[in-house]
């Protein structure tokens, strides 16, 4: 595994600046906006589709530093039942495609993206309960009608493009957001479609992250190294969906921490080891949401306890087997 760093936090520093500040505190790899939610601070998605030099001059800078791309990260929400909103949300992703065909990267980073629950919605629905019924009907249509044949199609226009991963972030409010809703669109999709695991998503929803390593061998494509922490006395009188605003750190049920301030040092240890068992020796790249530190201080630990736990080689001949 090789330790990354999603660069947008340090949108103030040039992409020469980042790369040269992440290789000096030992991170091997980054993970670079491409459009949608992610702000694209140190690629310009269209110059690289056009002009050979800027292609060039990113692939100087990464030699120069010693550092890869891991994969592009275009979230967004194409199927937004708002029009204008899906249509710059798929041109973001498509473009973004373009970009890592041009630059040699076969991953990119994204949400499945939530529709409406009909052709006049004028804004997403999250479907989370089997009853009433009309949410079962939301779903089928939803999923039959809308998500399956949009990746269908993205998943052809990727693979025309030399993109092998279409890596999802498990995340609530899109229709991908635990395992099993992102299995079953792998089932009906193909093996293009993967997870980008960020488990700061799944441990307020109650998922155990080792476990759900486990379920995901051979579908895990990239890895968001972000930690949530659950406030036990919120959540004993509230449970754990909140709408409040992440800035209100002492009243919400959950928070994103950097690592380690949100989970023990054993849990990370033991996700490290699920990913070391599934077979998974890509990036491990970290993400900066934590409200209480600097984005300096935030990261800068993150690489440090990241360092402690990863797996970086390959495992040594069993003698004792």
């Amino acid at each position: 595994m090789k330790l990354g760093v999603l660069t947008v936090p340090l949108a103030s520093k040039s992409l020469e600046e980042t790369l040269a500040y992440l290789s000096g505190l030992g991170v091997q790899c980054v993970e670079l906006g491409a459009g949608g939610y992610t702000n694209p601070c140190h690629l310009d998605v269209q110059k690289v589709i056009s002009d050979d030099a800027e292609v060039e001059r990113i692939k100087t800078l990464l030699d120069k530093y010693h550092m890869e791309i891991s994969a592009l990260s275009a979230h967004g929400n194409p199927l937004h039942p708002n029009k204008e909103l899906a249509d710059s949300y798929h041109k973001q992703f498509k473009d973004a495609v373009l970009a890592a065909e041009r630059l040699g990267i076969d991953t990119i980073i994204g949400f499945s993206g939530c529709p409406g629950d009909c052709e006049t919605s004028q804004y997403p629905n999250w479907v989370t309960c089997a009853w009433p019924d009309d949410y079962g009907k939301i779903l089928e249509w939803q999923w039959e009608q809308k998500i399956i044949p949009y990746w269908k199609d993205m998943a052809a226009f990727c693979q025309e493009h030399h993109v092998s991963k279409i890596a999802f972030e498990m995340h609530p409010g899109f229709a991908v957001y635990n395992v099993a809703t992102l299995l079953r669109l792998r089932k009906a999709v193909g093996d293009c479609i993967g997870a980008n695991f960020d488990p700061s998503h799944l441990i307020w929803q109650g998922t155990n992250p080792v476990e759900a390593i486990k379920a995901l061998q051979g579908a895990m494509f990239h890895f968001h190294a972000k930690d949530t922490k659950v406030d036990a006395a919120n959540t004993s009188i509230n449970g754990v969906l909140d709408t409040g605003h992440y800035g209100n750190v002492l009243a919400r049920s959950w928070v994103f921490r950097t690592v380690g301030y949100g989970s023990d040092e054993k849990l990370w240890k033991d996700m490290m080891s699920a990913l070391a068992a599934i077979g998974y020796d890509g990036a491990v790249s970290i993400e900066h949401e934590d409200s209480l530190m600097s984005v300096t201080e935030g990261l800068e630990k993150a690489i440090r306890f990241m360092q402690n736990v990863m797996i970086t080689e390959g495992p040594c001949e069993m003698w004792w087997a």
